[in-house]
């Protein structure tokens, strides 16, 4: 658990995001 960790984390946290703005802009 050091930097690779919080990077991975953020990376994973950014894809988490467009993944919600890609499916509500699919649903509206």
């Amino acid at each position: 658990m050091g930097v690779g960790f919080g990077s991975g984390f953020a990376l994973l946290v950014v894809l988490f995001i467009l993944l919600i703005i890609v499916g509500a802009a699919f649903i509206c």
